[in-house]
């Protein structure tokens, strides 16, 4: 009898697999998921391996295949058990990456009487007297929800646990109902042609009754479409008889159809035939061409070298055509019969990115992200498995779309830090994990990014992946392309401003910039990476900043209707008292209007009319965001249309699209937005570009704080001069002889790599060693940095036993944001060349979370 290792959905962090027998009567394969016994309860699990030897000897049956088809194949199946090792993650949550959605259920308890209903003991609590007396109602009932009906009743939880022992009570499991089911839809469909069916309609509608005209509506109708929805038919007129007589007759018959709920329904697309390709374009297309042939020879991929000539980074400016590189390449893919996924960084880029794809492979787009219903992404995982798409399009987690025959995996602005999970498990890298995934599949990986990370760029450098440059930006011209310039920057100091008696948030030169935009009837993108209206609110009289009462940080004062569709406004929407820094009037209770919010966890109070703390009035605004740079634009540009793209006016499902639709349109002539507006956009009308404040994560207390900025500035300035008019950058800081500002404003990444590359060499950071960081996270300060102390003690005393020379253990140190969500948060390091070796297997105990090569260290 042959045995599995399964991947048991049993909620624990378990990073091992179980071994379970299979049954003479069950088929299993990799990749499949089954039932399995784990301690009292039936669970779910997934077949990770299949052996002939035990590894456990007392092994229990699996009790059942839930599918009969595999959920992942053998190589995904691969990549999770690497996600599971390399992020030290429990397996069964890298498994479920690759599973459909809603297949996690969750196991329940349901609790009943074990003995008629006149044979309770005398000898009972009140408690349990009314535990038994409400199974008596409920005849059976779910664990938690007969705790939450027994909330009144002092020592519920530990009556029931009792009656157990007792035998009062029985107690049985069974798995929640599936979350999420195909959507399916009864039908009435045509049996006979259409031109039969028509003749038949017009033979009743001779008959003159009211009966037999309602039959030939349907009948046309049926003509007409060949199905119809049950729902519709009956509205058109059918009724039982009618049906009945159709089914008799063999014209139509009742059948359930199984709907696909596609997210870009109704969305067509005209084919563009493939652009004529620059000589950088074609030359790049063509490496990564040969790769894809060179994938098809008989001698699959295995080491190191052979992944090298699979992966490639795509070094391309702002605006030099990385897309139709990628578009080549897919389209060569397609002709060998592979299937493409393209990632990109966020939701917000995915409209306009299924529309170039869309143009060239009509109908062979597939879109998955968490934006689409539960049913809509079911559907489609289930579409992709059965290879009706060619491409799938989405952020981080479409990598692990089951897109059949994969030939290519395309990760556009490769640097972004969104790519890296930041909360959960398991806590991957996309890129990391594309790179494994391409490695077991043979798939050609291709790295794209007008700034490429400092470690691809290393990587590169070694050899690890080829590079592939594009210096020439590209404009559309006459039917063609032709090369122009990168906008020209100009970086203005602002404390030269300060000193010129100027303290509006627009410096002389922004502020002329945008005048002469608008006067040429052009548009204009600021860019301010913080939300709100203000920072902060502050009382002048005892200096009091409000702060979240779960989270150590200021409040940040939003204008009423935040979470509102955007809407063009060329009138400011200011109450009176609220005007960027001046000081309030209004009465108690939140007279003013507005709300403070924590960009953490989400709380929400209303601004406060005097000082909570000495009652008075003069509370401050302090700083600014998005919403306060829009007011601002619109009092110093009257009758401007302005519109405004950030997280607070995106909450809808299409609002990414409907702000995106309504700027190309030139329904607006400037956009403020985050970093959501940074990338993707391509508007011939965009010809100058403000970046309100370049100093916001500019000196933060992470290594890449100047990576990070300089790609972020260089991203926001490749919007601007992407037409035949050109473009200018107009940079406002208060540290203009950074290194990062210096390079941003020479258009010069090698030189930003050059010194990113000398200190984390000297400092031994990401690429010269690798990072772990250990956050604890408890309710009470003391406590959490105590744990966080005897943690680091203990990390470095084993370094010290193991002999390790090149791992260093950093802190403990509290967070950046010390608390959030009321949990106290101190931070351990440890920097090295393997500093995974000194954890141990066993999983970390409770409250400390565990971050493999984090992209921060705060």
């Amino acid at each position: 009898m042959p045995y599995a290792e399964v991947a048991v959905n049993a909620a624990a962090p378990i990073r091992q697999a179980f071994t379970y027998r299979i049954p003479d009567e069950l088929t299993v394969a990799v990749g499949q998921a089954v039932y399995v016994p784990f301690g009292a309860r039936t669970l779910q699990g997934v077949v990770v391996e299949v052996t002939a030897e035990p590894r456990y000897q007392d092994a229990r049956d699996i009790e059942a295949v839930i599918d009969e088809r595999p959920l992942a194949t053998p190589e995904r199946v691969s990549l999770a058990s690497w996600l599971s090792g390399y992020y030290r993650a429990p397996l069964f949550d890298c498994v479920s990456l690759m599973l459909p959605p809603g297949f996690k259920r969750r196991p329940q308890t349901f609790l009943c009487l074990a003995f008629w209903a006149g044979d309770a003991p005398d000898d009972l609590s009140d408690a349990e007297r009314a535990v038994l007396d409400a199974l008596r109602e409920r005849e059976e009932s779910e664990s938690e929800d007969l705790k939450r009906f027994l909330k009144d009743v002092r020592g519920a939880a530990r009556a029931i646990s009792l009656l157990i022992r007792r035998g009062l009570v029985a107690r049985t499991y069974r798995l929640a109902r599936p979350s999420v089911q195909p959507r399916v839809v009864a039908h009435l469909t045509l049996r006979l042609a259409a031109d039969e069916a028509r003749g038949r309609a017009a033979a009743l509608r001779e008959d003159g009754s009211q009966r037999a005209g309602r039959r030939a509506t349907v009948l046309d109708a049926l003509a007409e479409e060949g199905s119809l929805p049950l729902s519709r038919a009956r509205a058109l007129g059918l009724t039982p008889a009618t049906l009945r007589d159709f089914e008799t007759e063999g014209v139509a018959v009742r059948e359930d159809v199984t709907l696909l709920r596609d997210p870009l329904a109704g969305r067509e697309y005209e084919r563009k035939p493939p652009a004529d390709l620059t000589a950088d374009q074609g030359r790049a297309a063509a490496e990564i061409i040969a790769a894809l042939d060179a994938r098809l020879k008989p001698d699959p991929p295995g080491n190191a070298a052979d992944a090298a000539r699979r992966a490639f980074l795509l070094h391309g400016v702002t605006g030099s055509g990385k897309t139709e590189v990628y578009l080549a390449a897919i389209e060569h893919a397609a002709s060998l019969g592979k299937r493409a996924i393209v990632l990109v960084p966020e939701i917000s880029l995915t409209p306009q990115t299924v529309r170039r794809f869309g143009e060239r492979f009509p109908g062979e787009v597939a879109v998955m992200h968490s934006n689409l219903s539960l049913g809509e992404h079911f559907d489609m995982w289930h579409a992709v498995r059965d290879g009706q798409y060619r491409i799938v399009i989405g952020p981080r987690g479409a990598l692990f779309a089951p897109q059949p025959d994969l030939g290519l995996v395309v990760i556009d602005e490769e640097h972004e830090w969104t790519y890296k999970q930041q909360e959960g498990s398991p806590r991957y890298h996309a890129r990391k994990a594309a790179e494994e995934l391409c490695a077991r599949t043979g798939a050609v990986l291709v790295l794209g990014s007008a700034t490429p990370d400092v470690e691809s760029h290393f990587r590169a450098s070694a050899n690890a992946y080829r590079l592939l440059e594009l210096p020439q930006r590209l404009i559309q011209s006459d039917g063609g392309v032709k090369t122009a310039p990168l906008p020209a920057v100009d970086v203005v100091d602002l404390r030269e401003e300060l000193k010129a008696g100027n303290r509006s948030i627009f410096s002389r030169t922004l502020a002329r910039s945008v005048r002469s935009a608008l006067d040429a009837r052009e548009q204009v993108i600021l860019f301010l990476n913080r939300r709100g209206a203000a920072s902060f609110v502050q009382c002048r009289d005892c200096g009091h900043v409000p702060e979240c009462r779960s989270c150590a940080v200021a409040l940040t004062y939003h204008e009423p209707g935040v979470s509102a569709a955007p809407a063009v406004s060329p009138k400011a929407r200011l109450k009176p008292g609220l005007q960027e820094g001046r000081e309030g009037g209004g009465g108690a209770g939140g007279g003013r209007g507005g709300s403070l919010v924590c960009h953490y966890c989400h709380r929400r109070s209303s601004l406060p009319g005097t000082c909570p703390e000495c009652g008075g009035n003069r509370l401050r605004q302090v700083g600014i965001g998005t919403e306060g740079v829009e007011e601002a634009a619109q009092r110093e540009f009257p009758g401007a249309r302005t519109l405004r793209w950030d997280s607070d006016v995106t909450r809808g499902r299409d609002q990414h699209e409907a702000i995106l639709s309504r700027f190309v349109r030139h329904e607006a002539d400037i956009l403020v937005g985050t970093q959501m507006i940074a990338k993707g956009l391509d508007i011939p009308l965009v010809t100058l570009v403000g970046v309100i404040s370049a100093d916001i994560a500019l000196h933060l207390p992470d290594f890449r704080a100047g990576e990070r900025t300089f790609q972020l500035l260089e991203q926001v300035a490749g919007r601007a001069g992407r037409g035949p008019r050109g473009g200018r950058v107009v940079v406002q800081t208060y540290t203009p002889d950074h290194y990062a500002i210096e390079a941003m404003s020479a258009h010069d990444y090698h030189a930003l790599y050059a010194q990113e590359i000398e200190n984390r060499r000297r400092m031994g950071y990401p690429p010269f060693g690798r990072l772990v960081r250990l956050t604890y996270a408890h309710t009470n300060a003391d406590f959490s940095r105590e744990q966080a102390a005897a943690m680091a003690r203990g990390l470095r005393e084993e370094c010290a036993r193991l002999g390790l020379p090149n791992v260093d253990v950093l802190g403990p140190s509290p967070a950046h944001v010390p608390r959030i969500r009321g949990r106290w948060r101190w931070n351990v390091v440890i920097r090295g060349d393997d500093p995974t070796a000194i954890l141990s297997d066993e999983p970390l105990p409770r409250g400390w979370g565990l971050d493999v090569d984090p992209i921060s260290v705060l």
